[in-house]
């Protein structure tokens, strides 16, 4: 059920449905953060194309098995099945670029750039949607893009011994933007299909398309070494954080609109920024901070004026 398709369900129920679409995001959320956090532990210390591999591997049998267990139907119409594979080959070059990344970048840094992809959506929505794009939505995509090169800080600066320091690397953030992009075009393609296909069915398509993508890569980029029994349960672990985060946040999309989700976004960052503290030791520097403050703004002032006309049109 859908607050978007049931508009005549009571106030109080509409409130429990939109409280319940909010829990379901945050939790996923919260597991794409241990994710993101597994990841960057085990791109220490394996290839990026292994973990990124392992990821769908586990990804893929959760999504299927689920497809078997609820019985839903495989095959899905010919202009459906297009765009899934559309979403599929973006989401997989999502894993590609972004498990490399952060073997050069900090957590907190590469997860706020990660975070580029709703202003990403703004420039491409008038593209992929038709959709109308306002001056004050496109000052925002600016502020935003200032607080990437603030993170990026493609210049570098001067320390006190005069040593250059070129900030995080460039190469790393370019893989990420990279990524972040291609995570645009699969929040634009969810958009098109969640109420087109089943979740179960959405899921599925997309975890077998990135495994075969990851396979690809793994084949022309073969691992140096492989990992140990304790460390392939943290693959385990991270695909099972994936799958959940993936498969919530395609339920909560179905649950309630996606722009009243919108600025919960950014509780992933705030994760982030604690876990690389935590696990990494890696403090964000004040040009980061900086940088991870103006992306967080322009989001907000991308979603929050959405959020408030959906509750304004509810008390209509």
């Amino acid at each position: 059920m859908s607050l978007l398709s049931d508009a005549t369900q009571p106030e109080s129920a509409r409130q429990a449905q939109w409280l319940k679409g909010c829990a379901i995001f945050i939790c996923s959320l919260v597991a794409f953060a241990c994710l993101d956090a597994l990841a960057k532990d085990l791109v220490g210390r394996y290839s990026a194309p292994l973990v990124n591999f392992a990821r769908y591997t586990v990804i893929i049998v959760f999504a299927w098995c689920l497809i078997w267990i609820k019985r839903v139907p495989v095959r899905v119409a010919p202009a459906e099945r297009k765009l899934l594979v559309y979403r599929g080959a973006m989401l997989g070059m999502v894993g590609i670029c972004f498990m490399p990344a952060l073997q050069y970048l900090p957590l907190a840094e590469a997860t706020a750039l990660y975070f580029v992809s709703p202003l990403i959506v703004v420039l491409l929505a008038p593209m992929v949607l038709r959709e109308n794009v306002g001056f004050k939505q496109y000052a925002a995509v600016g502020l935003g893009m200032i607080g990437m090169l603030f993170i990026v800080n493609p210049l570098g600066k001067v320390s006190s011994d005069q040593n250059i320091d070129s900030g995080i690397s460039l190469f790393g953030s370019l893989l990420m933007l990279v990524s972040a992009t291609c995570y645009a075009l699969v929040q634009l393609l969810t958009r098109k299909l969640a109420l087109r296909i089943q979740s179960e069915q959405m899921f599925a398509y997309s975890a077998l398309i990135c495994w075969l993508l990851g396979f690809v890569v793994l084949i022309f980029w073969r691992p140096p070494n492989w990992p140990s029994a304790r460390d392939t349960v943290e693959m385990i672990l991270m695909g099972i954080s994936g799958g959940i985060g993936q498969f919530l946040l395609i339920y909560a999309f179905k649950t309630v609109p996606a722009s009243t989700l919108a600025p919960f976004n950014y509780f992933q960052l705030v994760l982030a920024v604690i876990f690389g503290e935590f696990f990494f030791a890696q403090r964000p520097s004040l040009l980061s901070l900086t940088g991870i403050a103006l992306i967080v703004t322009a989001g907000l002032l991308l979603t929050l004026p959405m959020l408030l006309a959906y509750f304004r049109a509810k008390r209509a």
